[in-house]
C-alpha cells in the first residue's frame, strides 16, 4: 500500500469523526460583556414562581454552554458563531435559536465539511502532532502551507505532505548514529493498543503500523506521530459528538420546560382540575426524566475522560521511563494529552450536576402539583 494512503485515511480519519483540529484563540473583544435577555412588562424583582425559575435556570445554562463552546478547543467555524450568539441583542431568544435545529451551531457545522476548512484543519493538526525533532520536514511543510493560500494547503494534502514524510525517513535511515531502533517490546506494545486502547482512532493507527508489509520505520513513525495524530482525532471527536448531543438537550429541555410550565398554569380555573393537574404532573416528569437521562450520560462522558486522562499520564511516564528507546517520542504529547483529557473530565462533572440540579427542580415541581 503506498504512502499517499496513509494521507487519505488520516484525513478521513479526522472526517469521519467529525475532527477538526484548531488553535483555541478568543476574540480581544470576548471579555467585553454580552447581552442578557432582560424581562419587560412587570417588576424587576426575582420570581418566586419555581415553574419560572426553572425556566430562567435553563436559559441561563443554555447562555453558559455556548460561552463554554466559544472558549473551547472546538473548531473555529464554531467558537466564532457562539461568539457571535452570545453578543446579539435578543439575548435568549438567540441563544435558543442558535442551539435549534437549522440554527447557527448546525450552520457553522457545515461550513466545516468545505474542502478548505478541511485542508486548514488538517495542516494544522499535523504541525500539531509532528514535532520538529522527529518529523522536520514535515513540520516545516504544514506550517509553511498554513501562512499560505489555499492552494498551498490543498496541495499539501494532496502531495506535500507524503512528499515531506518519505524525506524525513530517509534522513532517519542515513543517519546512522540516531538511527532508530525498533525492540520487539515496541512492536509488541502497538499490537497491544491496536487491541485493548480505550481511544478508536489511535487502535486505527496502531494497526495501520501493522499493517501487512509495514517494516520498523512504520513503528518508529507510529511512536513519532502516528500515536499522537490519532489521540488527537480521538479527542477531537469525543468533543463533536458530545457538543452535539448537548446542544439538542438544551434545545429539548427548553420546549419541555415551556410545556411544564403551561400545563401547570392551565391547572387553574381547569373545568376539570383533577385531569389538568395529572397532565401537569406528567409534563414536569417528562422534564424529569430528559435532566435525569442527561445526567447518566454526561456522567458516562465524567468516567470515559477520566480513563482517557489516566491513560495518557501514564503513557508520558512510561515514555520519560524509557528515555533511550523510540517511545520517548511520544512523552510530551502524551503528557498534554493527558492534561486536556482531566479538563474534559472536570467540565464533565461541571455539566453532570447542571443536569442533577434541573432534575431536583423538575421534581420538586412535579411533587408541588401533585399537592
Amino acid at each position: 500500500m503506498s504512502r499517499k494512503l496513509w494521507v487519505a485515511q488520516a484525513v478521513a480519519a479526522g472526517l469521519l469523526t467529525g475532527g477538526i483540529a484548531c488553535v483555541t484563540v478568543t476574540p480581544a473583544w470576548a471579555n467585553t460583556p454580552v447581552p442578557v435577555a432582560i424581562a419587560t412588562g412587570g417588576s424587576t424583582e426575582p420570581s418566586a414562581d419555581p415553574a419560572v425559575l426553572a425556566k430562567a435556570a435553563a436559559a441561563e445554562a443554555a447562555r453558559n454552554y455556548v460561552k463554554t463552546l466559544a472558549m473551547s478547543g472546538m473548531p473555529a467555524e464554531i467558537r466564532a458563531s457562539a461568539w457571535n450568539a452570545l453578543r446579539n441583542y435578543r439575548g435568549d431568544a438567540a441563544i435558543a435559536e442558535w442551539l435549534a435545529p437549522g440554527g447557527g451551531y448546525d450552520y457553522a457545522k457545515k461550513r466545516l465539511r468545505d474542502t478548505r476548512v478541511r485542508n486548514k484543519s488538517f495542516c494544522e493538526r499535523v504541525v500539531r502532532t509532528h514535532t520538529k525533532e522527529f518529523s522536520p520536514a514535515v513540520h516545516d511543510a504544514a506550517a509553511r502551507a498554513l501562512k499560505g493560500t489555499d492552494a498551498d494547503r490543498a496541495a499539501f494534502v494532496k502531495t506535500g505532505y507524503a512528499e515531506a514524510q518519505q524525506r524525513d525517513r530517509a534522513t532517519h535511515e542515513a543517519d546512522e548514529q540516531h538511527k532508530l531502533k525498533v525492540a520487539a517490546e515496541d512492536r509488541d506494545y502497538v499490537r497491544t493498543l491496536a487491541e485493548t486502547d480505550p481511544g478508536e482512532q489511535v487502535r486505527v493507527a496502531a494497526q495501520w503500523a501493522l499493517r501487512p508489509g509495514a517494516t520498523d520505520a512504520d513503528i518508529a513513525e507510529f511512536y513519532g506521530y502516528g500515536w499522537a495524530t490519532g489521540g488527537t482525532l480521538d479527542l477531537e471527536s469525543h468533543r463533536m459528538r458530545t457538543a452535539d448531543a448537548e446542544r439538542m438537550r438544551h434545545h429539548t429541555l427548553s420546549g419541555l420546560i415551556e410545556q411544564a410550565q403551561a400545563a401547570e398554569a392551565a391547572v387553574n380555573g381547569a373545568a376539570d382540575a383533577a385531569k389538568a393537574r395529572a397532565e401537569a404532573e406528567r409534563a414536569w416528569e417528562a422534564v424529569a426524566e430528559h435532566a435525569g437521562a442527561a445526567q447518566q450520560a454526561w456522567l458516562a462522558e465524567q468516567a470515559a475522560a477520566a480513563a482517557q486522562a489516566e491513560n495518557w499520564k501514564e503513557i508520558a511516564k512510561t515514555a520519560r521511563e524509557a528515555a533511550d528507546g523510540i517511545r520517548k517520542n511520544i512523552a510530551d504529547p502524551a503528557q498534554a494529552n493527558g492534561d486536556t483529557w482531566a479538563g474534559e473530565q472536570a467540565e464533565a462533572a461541571k455539566t453532570a450536576g447542571f443536569w442533577r440540579e434541573m432534575y431536583d427542580r423538575a421534581r420538586a415541581a412535579e411533587d408541588r402539583v401533585k399537592g
